[in-house]
């Protein structure tokens, strides 16, 4: 006697195993459990429990990841990296070969029918493996929130009768988004020779940050620029400790990474490895922030020649897809002695010469955004603004006195300090609140 969830479980094997480009698709934990079921359920051997135990380690994955199984699925199709999604993010779509195009097209078709093999379709075939009385629990989600640049592309796959037939928009969309890891986050950082997603980046926004409206103002001229396709500067944000250099650069990668940003963190260590990420990026379609935070220089060191190669060229050509946004509480960033200055009995023939080249690096910079230590007007706007987004019911009189005390006892005025005092008194309120 036939068995469906036999022949249509084995039908989804070999579909799985004639993929062309898109393998990648299956190759997280959640892919590889969902084979895995489709094995167990084809072998028909309800004496075992092969099938129950493999349907468990799904359902396990989907929960540990917060995805649906077609969520997921949708989720590795966008960021997949094959010959098919890099060659159309470099090319038009008429330019793409055949053979890709119509290995994406058979692939597509693939994903299509293990797309719709969701969670309740398993379960009934278990079910009926096993004779169960109940099929297994589906597992079940509150749908994630969908990058805006990604609905688009979502509701023209989940609405086509044929995934085959949407090649020439999924190719467009990677020639406008990318894919790999720079399509699946906004946030990254370079470690240990590798791109790393950072998959929970500091949440704060532009709308978040005041006090400082005119350097404010200029980045985000000049990283509109850069979106734009313009030969955007590369900025040092020099300025006093705490007044929210750092901030400001991590909100940009929130407020236009739907627009195609990245932000690159790059620890100082890993300076010397810029010129091999500039290479990296070079011809993606996304826009890139290399991100140095608290950057200086000793004397000699190799990261500050790195640097230069980036910020000045070499005989390749700049990018124009890549800036590097730097910040530092110091004006000179190479640190200097006063036993460096060049002395009448120095060897050294040119001697002002090299120290005119380290004093005048943060030149090499094409914007150089200052940020004075905060007033006690500035200060105060800035604990203001920051208590009208924790809805903190407190009166103005009471705020403003309760904050300048703060920085008196703590770290001075800064918006660092001012936020340091608004989670305290937030904390301190809740726990009055919940102790009446």
């Amino acid at each position: 006697m036939n068995n469906p969830a036999l022949e249509s479980s084995r039908y989804l094997q070999r579909q799985a195993a004639s993929l062309l480009l898109y393998q990648e698709v299956l190759a997280d934990e959640i892919g590889q459990a969902f084979l895995q079921l489709l094995k167990a359920i084809a072998q028909g051997t309800p004496t075992h429990f092969e099938a129950l135990q493999a349907y468990g380690r799904w359902f396990h994955a989907l929960a540990t990841a917060g995805k649906s199984w077609e969520e997921n699925l949708l989720d590795r199709l966008l960021a997949a990296e094959n010959p098919f999604t890099q060659q159309a993010q470099q090319h038009d779509f008429d330019d793409l070969s055949p053979s890709l195009v119509a290995a994406a097209k058979q692939d597509l078709q693939v994903l299509q029918y293990l797309y719709n093999c969701d969670g309740e379709k398993l379960g009934q075939w278990v079910q009926t493996a096993y004779n169960l009385t109940m099929p297994p629990v589906v597992y079940q989600n509150s749908p994630t929130q969908i990058p805006e640049y990604q609905q688009s592309i979502r509701e023209t796959l989940i609405n086509a009768s044929d995934w085959g037939e949407t090649v020439p928009t999924v190719a467009a969309y990677y020639r406008q988004y990318g894919t790999g890891i720079f399509a699946q986050y906004r946030a990254l950082r370079w470690e240990s020779g590798e791109f790393q997603g950072i998959p929970h980046p500091d949440p704060v926004t532009l709308a978040d940050l005041v006090g400082y409206e005119f350097p404010k103002q200029r980045l985000i001229q000049n990283t509109e620029f850069l979106l734009a396709g313009y030969a955007a500067l590369h900025v040092i944000l020099y300025g006093s400790r705490g007044s929210g250099k750092s901030s400001l650069v991590k909100a940009l990668a929130n407020e236009y990474g739907d627009r195609g940003l990245r932000l690159i963190e790059v620890p100082k260590a890993d300076l010397n490895d810029l010129p091999a990420i500039v290479n990296r990026l070079w011809g993606c379609p996304q826009k890139f922030i290399i991100f140095v935070d608290d950057l200086s220089f000793e004397e000699d060191d190799d990261a500050f020649k790195a640097l230069k190669v980036v910020l000045e060229g070499s005989l390749h050509a700049r990018p124009q897809n890549v800036v590097v946004y730097a910040t530092s509480n110091r004006r000179h960033l190479v640190r200097e002695f006063f036993g460096d200055r060049p002395k009448p009995s120095s060897q050294e023939i040119h001697a002002w010469d090299t120290q005119e080249e380290k004093l005048s690096f943060s030149d090499r910079f094409g914007l150089t955004l200052t940020f004075e230590p905060a007033d006690r007007d500035t200060y105060l706007e800035i604990v203001r603004n920051l208590a009208k987004q924790a809805g903190l019911a407190i009166a103005t009189e009471d705020l403003e006195s309760r904050a300048l005390q703060w920085a008196t006892q703590h770290n001075g005025r800064s918006g660092r300090t001012a936020r340091q005092f608004i989670d305290f008194l937030q904390a301190e309120l809740a726990s009055k609140a919940y102790s009446t």
